[in-house]
């Protein structure tokens, strides 16, 4: 890139190509690392995997985008109105004058906003009738076999066999799905059908109680 022109005025002048990386490059450098608060607002899942976001207070906002690796590590899922604290760097498009935030790190910010998001959980699956009481199905006094929802490379699902071996020794079967992140939902409710369908076509694949299970918070 060719250097600034000198010229009889004491400014400096640039093309609009070198200032602009000259402001990219200061930029990406001051804000290399930093952890923001802001309300997430304009949330839009794409079919890659990416999520894009908005973070925003009552003054300003920013762009951010979580790529796909980071967005299936999340250990909730985010939603508009919800406050969170983002950790990440800022980086910058010369071509459009434009900068976001790249977040590799998002939680709630605080127990209250999480306990709040908990809450509007369970009031939400509350109204949809699924804590009824005439939904609920007695448990095996003792099962002969247990099956064993979550993924196979987990830490939980050592942590299952090492209990039971310990203190209640019993067959396991191990259906492997995702826990976290795109497709996790529909293929753990598909192993609680199959788990289903099996019982009532196969006695070797019969399970008599279900442990759906995740680590890592």
């Amino acid at each position: 890139m060719s250097e600034p022109a000198q010229t009889n005025s004491n400014v400096t002048e640039y093309t609009v190509s070198q200032i602009s990386m000259a402001l990219k490059r200061a930029v990406e450098s001051a804000f290399a690392r930093v952890r923001i608060r802001g309300e997430i607002s304009g949330l839009k899942r794409a079919a890659s995997g990416h999520i894009y976001l908005t973070l925003k207070d009552e003054k300003s906002v920013l762009d951010g985008v979580i790529w796909r690796g980071t967005a299936a590590s999340l250990n909730f899922d985010p939603e508009n109105g919800l406050e969170t604290i983002a950790e990440g760097r800022i980086t910058t498009y010369a071509a459009r004058s434009r900068y976001q935030m790249v977040i590799d790190r998002l939680e709630p910010a605080g127990t209250g906003a999480l306990l709040a998001l908990l809450e509007e959980r369970k009031k939400k699956l509350g109204q949809e009738g699924l804590f009824d009481q005439a939904r609920k199905l007695p448990l095996p006094y003792l099962p002969s076999t247990i099956g064993v929802i979550t993924s196979p490379t987990g830490a939980v699902f050592r942590d299952i066999l090492h209990r039971l071996r310990d203190r209640f020794p019993r067959r396991v079967l191990l259906w492997p799905v995702l826990v976290q992140g795109k497709g996790a939902a529909e293929q753990i409710a598909a192993a609680i059908d199959g788990f289903n369908i099996l019982k009532t076509k196969d006695v070797t694949y019969a399970a008599d109680l279900l442990i759906v299970a995740r680590g890592g918070g």
